[in-house]
């Protein structure tokens, strides 16, 4: 077939062998059985399984998935092993995605470096106790294999089979592991209830524990000799996890671990981390920005802790502890629309760890934090400077200024608009007529390679994607390339300058015209594609938003109905008059968002007063 197109110059471009190669995969099972089959395509282009030597993946393929595994082989054979693998295994986590929480490669890696600042000795074991599909050991390779004279031996141990297994793939896939596999140590168990590695303590842990868990084995675990600290409540997993870690490491080792804020202070762990305090175990916390690890809209903060070494004992523990915010810098929601800039995030971090004074960091004695709350928030003990709040102070006055000049012009010309004196009603054309006339064209949202959907700036041939209500959409990205393969397969919706985009749920019904194109869009959204030489964009898009017009278009069905887009009507008009009404729809569009914007500054020029009048330095000019 693809022959037949490529005579027939209808294949625009190349197929890679992999999107052939995938959807075999994904028709052979579940989402176990398609892992440990991508699991058992990593040990084969490792080559330990055909020397016998690999780890069980848990799988004996059959003749179908055999010869799939033979033809990835020779796939891989014509490039980058690495490549063919690590494909594979984000197609798999892509598909998954709403079942498996991963790490991302940049946290992964700023991991990593914090506990080597903080270990300055060879690093000889990592363990990560929840290890999924090995991101932080591989993180953790990248830093320490090959670094001293001795192996560096990976210990994981997760509840789940299926992630245990791609873990080991990958890890042996990188190049981490020892002919004989002696350095590796994966364990497919629940790390809380049956440690794997109890008598092996790690020089390093690295850990993006699960959270918010209520059946971690609270009442077996009640006298657990690694609740040195205190017996962790029910509601506070997290903090088992941690002691689970200090019990791991070697004398002088490090832990870094990736926690929900709540866990600084929430009260019924307070005496926990007071125990972590005066043991001086717990040397840092680090503020993350929200959108640098799952759940996105969370600022998830790092726990850097140490196990006291004898040299340490002797001369008592640490007097202070190290507080971060990497969002210091940063106005509220700037992370949703601008993305992590992981390099300053890090040079921050680094800094701080090394040293060096840094705006956004201080050191609080470990006394002074010991009160009734045990507070550990970054947040609450980082001072913001009176120079950073005059630079705040004047740049949200001039973004104020502007938009209350673009405000000023459009009510300008909106305020002289007055409605018709005459009484006759306009006749109506509902949307499902005008698409059978061919007038339109209705195209439905579809599903998001989400494993592929990026935060942050808009980079050179990327693609908005839009995935529910039209108001407050945070800046999320799609890769040309990604695009470019979903509008070929009919796999994305792909929006064209002057397309109508409708949120067609009821709760959050919104119309815009595009005018960013081109936009991916999710499922909730629908583009409307007009002719423009019977309709014009805007006119339509101004008729269709009308709240009586969406009232008789819903469905009622429940608190989750749907505006049913093809019962939405527009008054029939020349097109001369659809433009002129187009264009007071464009006055409006402005009017509307210089008001939310002007709102949203004014609230930050609130926040900013509110500081310098707190701390008694607002005067007037």
């Amino acid at each position: 077939m693809e022959e037949w197109l490529r005579r027939e110059n209808k294949l625009k471009a190349s197929v890679n062998p992999l999107d052939r190669l995938w959807p075999e995969y994904e028709s052979l099972g579940d989402r176990e059985t398609t892992g440990l089959l991508v699991a058992c395509a990593g040990l084969r282009l490792s080559g330990y399984e055909s020397a016998g030597a690999g780890p069980s993946a848990g799988l004996v393929p059959d003749q179908r998935q055999s010869r799939l595994l033979d033809r990835t082989l020779e796939l891989a054979g014509e490039g980058d092993a690495r490549a063919v693998f690590t494909t594979l295994l984000e197609r798999w986590l892509r598909t998954h995605v709403r079942q498996i929480t991963t790490t991302p490669q940049q946290l992964a890696e700023l991991m990593a470096e914090v506990a080597a600042l903080n270990h300055s000795a060879p690093v000889h074991s990592v363990l990560d106790p929840a290890c999924g599909t090995g991101t932080l050991l591989a993180a953790a390779g990248r830093w320490w294999s090959g670094a001293s004279d001795s192996v560096l031996r990976f210990l994981g141990q997760d509840s789940d089979p299926v992630l245990v297994n791609l873990a080991s793939a990958r890890l042996l896939v990188d190049g981490f592991a020892e002919k004989d596999l002696s350095n590796l140590s994966l364990v497919a168990d629940d790390t809380l209830r049956r440690a794997a590695h109890a008598g092996t303590p790690a020089d390093v842990v690295l850990c993006n524990p699960p959270a918010n868990e209520r059946d971690w084995g609270h009442s077996e675990l009640a006298t657990d000799p690694r609740w040195v600290y205190g017996q962790p409540p029910r509601t506070e997993s997290e903090l088992a996890w941690v002691q689970h870690a200090v019990a791991a490491l070697a004398p002088g080792g490090v832990a870094v671990l990736v926690l929900p804020p709540a866990v600084a202070a929430r009260r019924a762990g307070r005496r926990i981390r007071a125990g972590l305090l005066r043991a001086g175990v717990l040397r840092a916390v680090i503020a993350l920005p929200p959108g640098a690890a799952p759940p996105y809209g969370v600022g998830l903060h790092l726990w850097v802790l140490r196990a006291g070494s004898v040299a340490e004992e002797s001369d008592g523990s640490p007097a202070e502890l190290t507080l971060v915010d990497t969002t210091y810098a940063m106005p509220p929601g700037a992370a949703e629309k601008t993305g992590i800039d992981w390099a300053s995030v890090t040079a921050q971090v680094k800094n701080v760890l090394s040293g060096t004074k840094t705006p956004g960091s201080v050191s609080v004695p470990v006394v002074d934090l010991l009160d009734e709350q045990v507070d550990l928030t970054p947040a609450r003990h980082i001072p913001k400077t009176r120079a950073a709040t005059i630079v705040d102070l004047r740049r949200f006055w001039s973004r104020f200024d502007n938009h209350l000049s673009e405000l000023r012009h459009a009510a300008g010309v909106l305020s002289e608009l007055a409605p018709a004196e005459q009484d006759e009603a306009v006749p109506l054309i509902g949307i499902g007529e005008l698409e059978r006339a061919g007038a339109l064209e209705i195209r439905a949202g579809q599903g998001l390679p989400e494993a592929l959907v990026r935060r942050g700036e808009r980079q050179e041939g990327e693609a908005r994607v839009l995935t529910g209500p039209l108001i407050e959409q945070p800046q999320l990205w799609l890769p040309a390339s990604a695009v470019a393969r979903g509008q070929q397969d009919g796999s994305l919706t792909v929006t064209a300058s002057q397309d109508i985009v409708v949120s067609a749920l009821a709760r959050a019904f919104d119309v815009q015209v595009d005018t960013d194109a081109p936009s991916v869009l999710g499922p909730q959204l629908s583009a409307l594609r007009v002719n423009p030489a019977v309709l014009d964009p805007w006119f339509l898009a101004g008729c269709l938003r009308a709240p009586a017009n969406a009232r008789r278009a819903g469905t009622h069905a429940s608190t989750t109905s749907r505006i049913d887009v093809r019962r939405l009507q527009v008054p029939r008009l020349p097109l001369e008059e659809q433009r002129r009404y187009g264009e007071i729809h464009r006055k409006i569009t402005v009017f509307e968002r210089e008001l939310q914007d002007m709102k949203k500054v004014g609230a930050e020029l609130g926040r900013s007063l509110g500081d310098l009048l707190a701390a008694g330095q607002l005067r007037r000019a």
